[in-house]
Protein backbone atom coordinates (compact mmCIF):
# COMPACT_ATOMS: atom_id res chain seq x y z
CA UNK A 1 0.00 0.00 0.00
CA UNK A 2 0.93 3.31 -0.93
CA UNK A 3 0.32 6.59 1.13
CA UNK A 4 -1.65 9.04 -0.40
CA UNK A 5 1.18 12.07 -0.04
CA UNK A 6 3.93 10.20 -1.79
CA UNK A 7 4.93 10.55 -4.74
CA UNK A 8 5.73 7.15 -6.61
CA UNK A 9 8.03 6.63 -9.75
CA UNK A 10 6.02 7.10 -12.87
CA UNK A 11 5.16 3.20 -14.63
CA UNK A 12 5.36 1.96 -18.04
CA UNK A 13 1.83 2.73 -19.75
CA UNK A 14 2.28 3.03 -23.61
CA UNK A 15 0.05 2.22 -26.76
CA UNK A 16 1.91 -1.53 -27.28
CA UNK A 17 2.64 -2.25 -23.60
CA UNK A 18 -0.86 -1.68 -22.54
CA UNK A 19 -2.34 -4.68 -24.64
CA UNK A 20 1.54 -6.72 -23.75
CA UNK A 21 0.22 -6.22 -19.74
CA UNK A 22 -3.59 -6.78 -20.39
CA UNK A 23 -2.12 -10.69 -22.28
CA UNK A 24 -5.47 -11.29 -24.30
CA UNK A 25 -7.58 -10.63 -21.16
CA UNK A 26 -5.05 -12.13 -18.72
CA UNK A 27 -3.97 -9.28 -17.12
CA UNK A 28 -0.81 -11.09 -16.04
CA UNK A 29 1.98 -9.46 -17.47
CA UNK A 30 2.04 -6.13 -15.80
CA UNK A 31 5.22 -6.95 -14.21
CA UNK A 32 6.73 -8.06 -16.95
CA UNK A 33 6.47 -5.45 -19.15
CA UNK A 34 7.61 -2.69 -17.44
CA UNK A 35 10.44 -1.29 -15.29
CA UNK A 36 9.12 -1.03 -12.45
CA UNK A 37 8.52 -4.00 -10.64
CA UNK A 38 6.69 -5.42 -7.97
CA UNK A 39 5.48 -1.58 -7.90
CA UNK A 40 2.87 -2.22 -10.64
CA UNK A 41 0.99 -4.28 -8.00
CA UNK A 42 0.91 -0.79 -5.43
CA UNK A 43 -2.31 0.30 -4.79
CA UNK A 44 -3.78 3.50 -2.42
CA UNK A 45 -6.21 3.10 0.33
CA UNK A 46 -8.67 5.59 -1.17
CA UNK A 47 -10.83 5.34 2.44
CA UNK A 48 -10.27 8.30 3.60
CA UNK A 49 -10.20 10.71 0.81
CA UNK A 50 -12.89 13.03 -0.41
CA UNK A 51 -13.41 11.42 -3.88
CA UNK A 52 -14.22 8.45 -2.17
CA UNK A 53 -16.95 9.98 -0.29
CA UNK A 54 -18.61 11.60 -3.81
CA UNK A 55 -18.51 7.88 -4.96
CA UNK A 56 -20.37 6.17 -2.15
CA UNK A 57 -22.78 9.76 -2.32
CA UNK A 58 -23.84 9.61 -6.54
CA UNK A 59 -22.33 6.65 -8.79
CA UNK A 60 -19.42 4.93 -9.15
CA UNK A 61 -19.11 3.53 -12.37
CA UNK A 62 -16.81 0.40 -11.98
CA UNK A 63 -16.86 -1.38 -15.57
CA UNK A 64 -15.32 1.85 -16.68
CA UNK A 65 -12.20 1.38 -19.26
CA UNK A 66 -9.54 3.83 -20.60
CA UNK A 67 -10.53 4.14 -24.39
CA UNK A 68 -7.30 3.73 -26.21
CA UNK A 69 -4.78 1.39 -24.94
CA UNK A 70 -1.63 3.38 -23.38
CA UNK A 71 -1.15 6.73 -21.66
CA UNK A 72 -2.40 10.17 -21.28
CA UNK A 73 -1.75 11.54 -24.99
CA UNK A 74 -3.89 9.00 -27.32
CA UNK A 75 -6.39 8.74 -24.36
CA UNK A 76 -6.99 12.52 -24.76
CA UNK A 77 -7.06 12.43 -28.25
CA UNK A 78 -10.12 9.23 -27.85
CA UNK A 79 -11.49 11.59 -25.58
CA UNK A 80 -12.39 14.34 -28.14
CA UNK A 81 -12.36 11.92 -31.08
CA UNK A 82 -12.83 8.97 -30.88
CA UNK A 83 -9.81 8.21 -33.22
CA UNK A 84 -5.76 8.21 -33.20
CA UNK A 85 -3.89 11.01 -34.43
CA UNK A 86 -2.44 10.75 -37.82
CA UNK A 87 0.89 10.99 -39.52
CA UNK A 88 0.48 10.85 -43.10
CA UNK A 89 4.10 9.65 -45.13
CA UNK A 90 6.11 8.90 -42.17
CA UNK A 91 8.86 7.18 -43.35
CA UNK A 92 9.63 10.10 -45.12
CA UNK A 93 9.77 12.47 -42.71
CA UNK A 94 11.84 13.63 -39.90
CA UNK A 95 9.83 10.95 -37.74
CA UNK A 96 10.81 8.16 -39.85
CA UNK A 97 12.38 6.85 -36.79
CA UNK A 98 9.93 6.58 -34.79
CA UNK A 99 8.14 4.05 -35.98
CA UNK A 100 7.77 1.39 -33.97
CA UNK A 101 9.04 -2.26 -34.77
CA UNK A 102 6.08 -4.91 -33.81
CA UNK A 103 5.64 -8.29 -34.77
CA UNK A 104 2.28 -9.70 -35.97
CA UNK A 105 0.07 -12.83 -36.42
CA UNK A 106 -1.02 -14.39 -39.47
CA UNK A 107 -4.03 -12.37 -39.96
CA UNK A 108 -1.92 -8.77 -39.31
CA UNK A 109 -2.82 -8.34 -35.69
CA UNK A 110 -0.37 -7.00 -32.89
CA UNK A 111 0.95 -9.66 -31.02
CA UNK A 112 4.45 -7.75 -28.98
CA UNK A 113 6.88 -5.34 -29.62
CA UNK A 114 9.75 -6.58 -31.32
CA UNK A 115 12.40 -7.52 -28.48
CA UNK A 116 16.04 -7.39 -29.17
CA UNK A 117 18.02 -10.03 -29.16
CA UNK A 118 19.80 -9.24 -26.08
CA UNK A 119 16.44 -9.08 -24.01
CA UNK A 120 16.31 -10.50 -20.98
CA UNK A 121 14.62 -14.08 -20.89
CA UNK A 122 12.89 -13.51 -17.37
CA UNK A 123 12.06 -9.93 -15.65
CA UNK A 124 13.45 -11.37 -12.88
CA UNK A 125 16.78 -10.58 -14.99
CA UNK A 126 16.30 -7.43 -16.42
CA UNK A 127 13.59 -5.30 -18.21
CA UNK A 128 12.43 -6.12 -21.65
CA UNK A 129 14.68 -4.98 -24.54
CA UNK A 130 12.29 -3.43 -27.59
CA UNK A 131 13.92 -2.77 -31.11
CA UNK A 132 12.24 0.25 -31.24
CA UNK A 133 9.46 1.04 -28.87
CA UNK A 134 8.19 4.76 -30.46
CA UNK A 135 5.46 7.09 -30.66
CA UNK A 136 3.93 6.30 -33.84
CA UNK A 137 2.45 3.00 -35.30
CA UNK A 138 3.91 1.16 -38.82
CA UNK A 139 1.50 1.98 -41.11
CA UNK A 140 -1.75 0.33 -41.63
CA UNK A 141 -3.25 -1.28 -44.96
CA UNK A 142 -4.88 2.26 -46.32
CA UNK A 143 -0.85 3.37 -46.16
CA UNK A 144 -1.52 5.34 -42.95
CA UNK A 145 0.91 5.68 -39.99
CA UNK A 146 -1.15 7.05 -36.23
CA UNK A 147 0.68 8.38 -32.99
CA UNK A 148 -0.16 6.45 -29.95
CA UNK A 149 2.30 7.24 -27.75
CA UNK A 150 3.55 10.97 -26.55
CA UNK A 151 4.10 13.56 -29.35
CA UNK A 152 3.66 17.51 -29.18
CA UNK A 153 1.45 19.97 -29.94
CA UNK A 154 2.14 21.95 -33.30
CA UNK A 155 1.40 24.88 -31.60
CA UNK A 156 2.35 26.95 -28.46
CA UNK A 157 2.48 25.63 -25.64
CA UNK A 158 4.19 22.55 -26.72
CA UNK A 159 7.31 20.39 -25.06
CA UNK A 160 8.83 21.86 -28.51
CA UNK A 161 10.08 25.54 -28.45
CA UNK A 162 9.94 27.36 -31.67
CA UNK A 163 11.83 26.57 -34.69
CA UNK A 164 14.79 29.71 -34.34
CA UNK A 165 13.08 31.28 -37.34
CA UNK A 166 9.64 31.13 -36.13
CA UNK A 167 9.14 34.52 -35.55
CA UNK A 168 5.61 34.70 -34.47
CA UNK A 169 6.77 32.52 -31.64
CA UNK A 170 3.14 30.87 -31.56
CA UNK A 171 4.55 27.51 -33.26
CA UNK A 172 6.45 24.35 -32.54
CA UNK A 173 9.54 23.36 -34.15
CA UNK A 174 7.98 20.70 -36.96
CA UNK A 175 11.79 20.10 -37.78
CA UNK A 176 11.21 17.88 -34.33
CA UNK A 177 10.54 14.29 -34.50
CA UNK A 178 8.11 14.41 -32.08
CA UNK A 179 6.14 17.42 -33.28
CA UNK A 180 3.00 16.06 -34.60
CA UNK A 181 1.97 17.52 -37.66
CA UNK A 182 -1.49 19.39 -37.48
CA UNK A 183 -5.00 17.09 -37.29
CA UNK A 184 -7.92 17.69 -39.58
CA UNK A 185 -9.99 14.93 -38.66
CA UNK A 186 -13.67 15.49 -37.25
CA UNK A 187 -13.93 15.92 -33.29
CA UNK A 188 -16.83 16.15 -30.61
CA UNK A 189 -16.57 20.13 -31.02
CA UNK A 190 -17.11 19.90 -34.85
CA UNK A 191 -20.03 18.35 -34.35
CA UNK A 192 -21.09 20.87 -30.95
CA UNK A 193 -20.00 23.76 -33.52
CA UNK A 194 -22.26 22.30 -36.27
CA UNK A 195 -25.11 22.12 -34.27
CA UNK A 196 -24.49 25.19 -32.66
CA UNK A 197 -23.76 24.41 -29.07
CA UNK A 198 -21.57 26.40 -27.41
CA UNK A 199 -18.53 24.40 -25.74
CA UNK A 200 -15.26 25.01 -24.20
CA UNK A 201 -11.94 23.30 -22.97
CA UNK A 202 -10.28 24.72 -19.90
CA UNK A 203 -7.46 23.72 -18.35
CA UNK A 204 -5.11 24.68 -15.00
CA UNK A 205 -2.22 26.87 -16.04
CA UNK A 206 -2.96 27.76 -19.45
CA UNK A 207 -2.96 31.29 -19.40
CA UNK A 208 0.42 31.35 -17.23
CA UNK A 209 2.02 28.37 -19.61
CA UNK A 210 1.02 30.32 -22.88
CA UNK A 211 2.54 33.45 -21.35
CA UNK A 212 5.96 31.57 -20.60
CA UNK A 213 6.71 28.72 -21.91
CA UNK A 214 9.37 27.75 -19.34
CA UNK A 215 6.31 26.19 -16.93
CA UNK A 216 6.17 23.34 -19.29
CA UNK A 217 7.80 20.15 -18.10
CA UNK A 218 9.90 21.98 -15.01
CA UNK A 219 9.31 19.57 -12.41
CA UNK A 220 7.68 22.48 -10.55
CA UNK A 221 4.36 23.94 -9.90
CA UNK A 222 2.29 24.13 -12.17
CA UNK A 223 3.88 21.30 -14.26
CA UNK A 224 1.93 21.65 -17.07
CA UNK A 225 1.09 18.96 -19.43
CA UNK A 226 1.08 20.14 -23.15
CA UNK A 227 0.12 16.69 -24.28
CA UNK A 228 -2.99 17.00 -22.15
CA UNK A 229 -4.23 19.23 -24.42
CA UNK A 230 -6.08 17.51 -27.62
CA UNK A 231 -7.46 20.44 -29.22
CA UNK A 232 -4.08 22.17 -29.19
CA UNK A 233 -3.25 19.27 -32.34
CA UNK A 234 -5.93 20.69 -34.82
CA UNK A 235 -5.97 23.10 -37.88
CA UNK A 236 -9.14 24.69 -36.00
CA UNK A 237 -7.12 25.82 -33.54
CA UNK A 238 -4.47 27.51 -35.31
CA UNK A 239 -3.27 30.67 -33.25
CA UNK A 240 -1.74 31.99 -36.47
CA UNK A 241 -5.12 31.18 -38.65
CA UNK A 242 -7.94 30.71 -35.98
CA UNK A 243 -6.80 33.09 -33.44
CA UNK A 244 -10.30 34.20 -32.45
CA UNK A 245 -11.89 30.73 -32.77
CA UNK A 246 -9.01 29.37 -30.43
CA UNK A 247 -9.39 32.33 -27.58
CA UNK A 248 -13.21 31.55 -27.73
CA UNK A 249 -13.03 27.95 -26.55
CA UNK A 250 -9.46 27.01 -25.04
CA UNK A 251 -9.54 28.71 -21.81
CA UNK A 252 -7.57 28.99 -18.62
CA UNK A 253 -9.26 27.02 -15.30
CA UNK A 254 -7.52 29.63 -12.84
CA UNK A 255 -8.95 32.82 -14.59
CA UNK A 256 -12.80 31.60 -16.06
CA UNK A 257 -14.44 28.21 -15.02
CA UNK A 258 -14.55 28.70 -11.39
CA UNK A 259 -16.09 32.47 -12.03
CA UNK A 260 -17.98 31.22 -15.05
CA UNK A 261 -19.42 28.51 -12.94
CA UNK A 262 -20.02 31.12 -10.06
CA UNK A 263 -22.28 33.38 -12.67
CA UNK A 264 -23.64 30.88 -14.58
CA UNK A 265 -22.12 31.11 -17.84
CA UNK A 266 -20.61 27.75 -18.41
CA UNK A 267 -21.65 26.68 -21.72
CA UNK A 268 -23.21 23.37 -22.36
CA UNK A 269 -20.66 21.24 -22.77
CA UNK A 270 -16.93 21.76 -20.67
CA UNK A 271 -14.09 19.89 -20.20
CA UNK A 272 -11.47 20.65 -17.39
CA UNK A 273 -7.93 19.59 -17.09
CA UNK A 274 -5.84 20.41 -14.41
CA UNK A 275 -2.17 20.97 -14.02
CA UNK A 276 0.10 18.88 -13.59
CA UNK A 277 1.11 18.81 -9.60
CA UNK A 278 -3.23 18.17 -9.89
CA UNK A 279 -3.74 15.59 -11.79
CA UNK A 280 -2.28 12.78 -9.74
CA UNK A 281 -0.06 11.18 -11.92
CA UNK A 282 3.00 9.20 -10.67
CA UNK A 283 6.04 10.02 -11.10
CA UNK A 284 5.40 14.01 -10.66
CA UNK A 285 1.97 14.31 -8.54
CA UNK A 286 0.76 12.62 -5.70
CA UNK A 287 -2.98 11.43 -4.57
CA UNK A 288 -4.07 13.26 -1.99
CA UNK A 289 -3.67 16.83 -3.52
CA UNK A 290 -5.32 15.76 -6.58
CA UNK A 291 -8.12 14.71 -4.79
CA UNK A 292 -8.32 17.89 -2.36
CA UNK A 293 -8.60 20.03 -5.68
CA UNK A 294 -11.35 18.08 -7.91
CA UNK A 295 -13.29 17.81 -4.55
CA UNK A 296 -13.15 21.34 -3.87
CA UNK A 297 -14.31 21.96 -7.80
CA UNK A 298 -17.19 19.60 -7.12
CA UNK A 299 -18.22 21.46 -4.53
CA UNK A 300 -17.90 24.82 -6.15
CA UNK A 301 -20.41 23.61 -9.34
CA UNK A 302 -22.66 22.81 -7.01
CA UNK A 303 -23.06 26.35 -5.80
CA UNK A 304 -23.02 27.27 -9.51
CA UNK A 305 -27.05 28.13 -10.62
CA UNK A 306 -26.39 26.00 -13.60
CA UNK A 307 -26.13 22.55 -11.17
CA UNK A 308 -29.57 21.98 -11.42
CA UNK A 309 -29.19 21.11 -14.77
CA UNK A 310 -25.63 19.50 -14.59
CA UNK A 311 -23.90 16.13 -15.50
CA UNK A 312 -20.19 15.86 -13.96
CA UNK A 313 -18.08 13.01 -15.16
CA UNK A 314 -14.76 13.01 -13.46
CA UNK A 315 -12.53 10.34 -14.99
CA UNK A 316 -8.55 9.70 -15.51
CA UNK A 317 -7.05 9.51 -18.86
CA UNK A 318 -5.30 6.06 -18.02
CA UNK A 319 -4.30 3.41 -15.69
CA UNK A 320 -0.91 5.30 -15.24
CA UNK A 321 0.38 1.80 -15.67
CA UNK A 322 -0.92 -0.55 -12.69
CA UNK A 323 -2.31 -3.60 -12.63
CA UNK A 324 -6.23 -4.28 -12.22
CA UNK A 325 -7.99 -7.23 -12.67
CA UNK A 326 -10.64 -6.32 -14.39
CA UNK A 327 -11.27 -8.37 -17.81
CA UNK A 328 -10.90 -5.91 -20.41
CA UNK A 329 -13.34 -6.32 -23.78
CA UNK A 330 -11.72 -7.32 -26.66
CA UNK A 331 -12.67 -4.73 -29.74
CA UNK A 332 -10.89 -2.60 -32.51
CA UNK A 333 -7.42 -2.13 -32.84
CA UNK A 334 -7.26 1.31 -30.37
CA UNK A 335 -8.92 -0.48 -27.04
CA UNK A 336 -10.30 -0.44 -25.00
CA UNK A 337 -7.83 -0.57 -22.30
CA UNK A 338 -7.39 -1.43 -18.86
CA UNK A 339 -10.15 -0.16 -15.94
CA UNK A 340 -9.68 3.53 -14.96
CA UNK A 341 -11.95 4.82 -12.17
CA UNK A 342 -15.00 7.03 -13.06
CA UNK A 343 -17.51 9.24 -10.35
CA UNK A 344 -20.71 10.75 -11.75
CA UNK A 345 -22.01 13.27 -10.29
CA UNK A 346 -25.68 15.05 -10.80
CA UNK A 347 -28.81 16.15 -9.48
CA UNK A 348 -30.05 13.32 -11.79
CA UNK A 349 -27.62 10.86 -10.43
CA UNK A 350 -28.66 7.57 -9.03
CA UNK A 351 -27.81 7.96 -5.33
CA UNK A 352 -25.65 5.89 -3.71
CA UNK A 353 -25.16 3.80 -6.51
CA UNK A 354 -22.61 1.35 -8.36
CA UNK A 355 -23.01 1.73 -11.94
CA UNK A 356 -21.92 -2.10 -13.70
CA UNK A 357 -22.89 -0.42 -17.00
CA UNK A 358 -19.41 -1.24 -19.60
CA UNK A 359 -18.46 2.25 -20.65
CA UNK A 360 -15.10 3.71 -22.24
CA UNK A 361 -13.70 7.38 -22.09
CA UNK A 362 -15.50 7.76 -25.05
CA UNK A 363 -18.96 7.15 -23.59
CA UNK A 364 -19.16 11.28 -22.48
CA UNK A 365 -18.81 11.65 -26.35
CA UNK A 366 -21.78 8.77 -26.09
CA UNK A 367 -23.59 11.34 -23.86
CA UNK A 368 -22.64 14.62 -25.25
CA UNK A 369 -24.37 12.71 -28.89
CA UNK A 370 -27.00 11.68 -27.19
CA UNK A 371 -28.19 14.80 -25.37
CA UNK A 372 -27.23 17.05 -28.12
CA UNK A 373 -28.51 14.93 -31.03
CA UNK A 374 -25.29 15.21 -32.78
CA UNK A 375 -24.04 12.94 -35.30
CA UNK A 376 -21.50 9.62 -34.34
CA UNK A 377 -18.38 10.07 -34.62
CA UNK A 378 -17.19 7.27 -37.14
CA UNK A 379 -14.98 6.05 -33.84
CA UNK A 380 -17.79 5.71 -31.66
CA UNK A 381 -19.14 3.03 -34.59
CA UNK A 382 -16.05 1.35 -34.59
CA UNK A 383 -15.79 0.57 -31.01
CA UNK A 384 -19.29 -0.88 -30.65
CA UNK A 385 -19.48 -2.73 -34.14
CA UNK A 386 -15.93 -4.45 -32.43
CA UNK A 387 -17.54 -5.37 -29.54
CA UNK A 388 -20.37 -6.19 -30.88
CA UNK A 389 -18.59 -8.91 -33.57
CA UNK A 390 -16.46 -10.11 -30.32
CA UNK A 391 -19.68 -10.74 -28.26
CA UNK A 392 -19.17 -8.09 -25.78
CA UNK A 393 -22.42 -4.97 -25.80
CA UNK A 394 -21.71 -1.89 -27.05
CA UNK A 395 -19.92 0.67 -24.63
CA UNK A 396 -23.18 2.81 -22.74
CA UNK A 397 -23.68 6.39 -23.00
CA UNK A 398 -23.91 6.82 -18.90
CA UNK A 399 -27.83 6.77 -19.40
CA UNK A 400 -27.90 4.33 -17.01
CA UNK A 401 -26.03 6.10 -13.89
CA UNK A 402 -29.22 8.64 -14.33
CA UNK A 403 -32.88 8.60 -13.18
CA UNK A 404 -35.07 11.27 -14.36
CA UNK A 405 -38.39 12.75 -12.57
CA UNK A 406 -41.48 11.80 -13.87
CA UNK A 407 -42.54 14.62 -15.86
Amino acid sequence: MVGQNVVTRDLVHRFYNNQMQINGGKNDKFAAFSDAGGLTMGYYDGSSMAMWKLAQDYVLADNFFMGAFGGSFLNHQYLVCACAPQYPNADKSVASGSISAIDTDANGNFKNLTLKATSPASVLTGTAQYQNDSTLTPKDSSGMYYAVNTMQPPYQPSGNAPAAADGTKLLADPAKASTLPEQTQDTIATLLDQRGVSWAWYAGAWKAVSANSSLIYNNTTPNFQAHHQPFNYYAAFNPLNHADYRASHLKDFDSQFLADAAAGKLPAVAFYKPQGNLNQHPGYANVADGDAHIASVIAQLQKSPQYKNMLIVVTYDENGGFYDHAPVPKADRWGPGTRIPAIIVSPFAKRGFVDHTQYDTASVLRFITHRFALPTLPGLKLRDDALIANGKPAMGDLSNALTFPAQ
